[in-house]
């Protein structure tokens, strides 16, 4: 069994989740500066920007809930994490033309070492 087929059904690790949480947070930049807003429950010409928490509850877990039946994304496998981004990417490309790309180790610690150096 190669090491790719023996982490399929295993729970997604801390670092992922990281990388779930960055993705959404880059997804709802780019959303963002390409001008789809949320226009959601206030009024329809209410421009409401996406941020990381809005595009996880409204992009991500409904595609999630619909496609695996689950509520949590700390219940989500490696493989099913793919499943999710792989159909939000591909709709969102679609409809806006928006695109990006799952976090690697490589970008998270290149946001890690600005933040650092932001903190001083």
């Amino acid at each position: 069994m190669t090491e790719k087929q023996n982490r399929v059904g295993q729970k997604r690790t801390l670092t992922q989740n990281r990388a779930l949480h960055l993705m959404f947070g880059h997804l709802a930049a780019a959303l963002n500066a390409s001008g789809f807003d949320m226009k959601r429950t206030l009024k329809a010409d209410v421009d409401i920007p996406w941020n990381a928490d809005t595009v996880k509850e409204y992009l991500w877990r409904p595609i999630q809930k619909a496609q695996l039946q689950k509520d949590s994304t700390a219940d989500l496998t490696t493989k099913e994490i793919d499943e999710v981004l792989d159909t939000l990417i591909r709709h969102l490309g679609n409809v806006t033309g928006v695109q990006v790309n799952f976090p690697s180790i490589d970008t998270m610690l290149h946001e890690k070492q600005v933040r650092e150096h932001e903190r001083g």
